[in-house]
């Protein structure tokens, strides 16, 4: 049986963020950051939702597979809830790891958000990934909304105004204000003609982005090689490739001429702000 109330560990303030595979999820960009914040946090299993509840498992079918001992098992899909304490900050994280479900979005939101009201959460950070015309020669771009206007003001963003099909990212969102938790969604764009995942290069910039939110430094650990070998790969695709190649220059062209000249200015200044948070836990960087 899965315990929905689980005995929730004395955290100091900690952040919630999401990730969803599935809609959400372009290139697994922003599992992709979730996955790395648990490796590199070294976070625990704090519960775990029934996986009856919320899938399909027609739709999203479980594997089997062996464990060390060569003992088979099923592996079902789900979502998981984690926590991480952050021993150089004074304040602690709580992931959650999952899969959009298919059934039962209002309770399948509320059981998370329940989770995080007992942990004394008082920011979500979405984290999501959509597919765009972005060249990938150039920065990743990353778009985002918040309920919380200081941060808002902090990161140049607006609350929200979109209006159409949503994500189960959303529905946490306006469950966690309805809760009096403040809310930050994280989108990145992936190129759409590189859409095979991983993108690595999304992760590390969606990562970034999550880092100027949280205002402390985040680790990188091995995403900087693994964009590095991803944007080589890409390069390698386009010099083959005589249609993706002009196409590619037509969409630097079209960015180019829309992106501001104070954008760019932004974007050195947050990345400069990176490296002295980083410099000051790591004195290497």
């Amino acid at each position: 049986m899965v315990n929905t109330q689980p005995e929730v560990p004395e955290l100091r303030q900690p952040w919630m963020i999401a990730a969803f595979e599935g809609w959400n999820d372009a290139g697994d960009a922003a599992s992709g950051v979730v996955d790395h914040l648990l490796e590199e946090w070294d976070a625990q299993i704090l519960t775990e939702l029934d996986p009856e509840d919320y899938y399909d498992f027609q739709m999203n079918r479980p594997h089997i597979g062996s464990d060390e001992d060569g003992n088979r098992f099923v592996h079902w899909p789900n979502t998981v809830i984690y926590y991480a304490r952050l021993k150089d900050f004074d304040r602690d994280v709580i992931l959650v790891r999952g899969l959009e479900p298919n059934f039962r979005w209002r309770k399948y939101c509320s059981t998370i958000i329940g989770v995080g009201e007992r942990a004394g959460v008082t920011e979500l950070i979405t984290l999501g990934a959509l597919l765009a015309d972005s060249p990938h020669t150039r920065p990743v771009p990353i778009t985002g909304s918040t309920s919380d206007p200081a941060l808002g003001e902090r990161l140049k963003l607006e609350p929200s105004h979109y209006a159409g099909p949503i994500g189960v990212n959303s529905v946490l969102a306006q469950n966690a204000a309805a809760c009096d938790i403040s809310t930050l969604s994280l989108w990145a764009a992936v190129p759409h003609y590189l859409a095979e995942p991983p993108c690595p290069k999304a992760t590390l910039a969606l990562l970034g982005r999550l880092e100027d939110a949280m205002g402390i430094p985040l680790p990188q650990g091995v995403l900087v090689e693994m964009t590095e070998a991803w944007q080589r790969g890409a390069e390698d695709l386009t010099e083959k490739d005589e249609e993706i190649a002009e196409y590619v220059q037509a969409l630097e062209n079209e960015r180019d001429t829309s992106e501001l000249p104070e954008a760019s200015g932004d974007a050195i200044a947050r990345e400069f702000e990176r490296y002295l948070r980083r410099r000051s836990t790591d004195p290497e960087v």
